[in-house]
């Protein structure tokens, strides 16, 4: 399900690895896992790619991509339907980019 976004953010994460330090699970981590799962999103992947792909979410945005265009990539690269796509980029920003709030209106 959402092996192909995982394996593109690893890809993109690998060439951005020297400019952002590694990740380590903490209380948003969890919070934003608890907030998967509750809506039913991660059961296939481990958490480490989740919150990875999370983060990646933000970088796209930080790039100008717009949170429509973020998710299309998500809902195409995992095969997430439509709505947990849209849930899983709303979770990445609540959790690691509120600043990017505005934008999901």
């Amino acid at each position: 399900m959402v092996i192909r976004l995982l394996a593109a953010v690893v890809v993109a994460l690998l060439g951005l690895s020297a400019a952002v330090p590694t990740a380590h699970a903490d209380a948003t981590d969890d919070q934003f896992l608890a907030a998967l799962r509750s809506a039913g999103i991660g059961d296939q992947t481990s958490n480490a790619h989740a919150i990875d792909a999370g983060h990646f979410v933000c970088v796209k945005l930080d790039n100008g991509s717009t949170p429509t265009e973020v998710e299309t990539d998500v809902k195409n690269s995992s095969n997430m339907p439509e709505y947990h796509a849209g849930f899983f980029v709303g979770a990445s920003v609540s959790a690691y980019c509120p600043r990017h709030k505005p934008e999901l209106g």
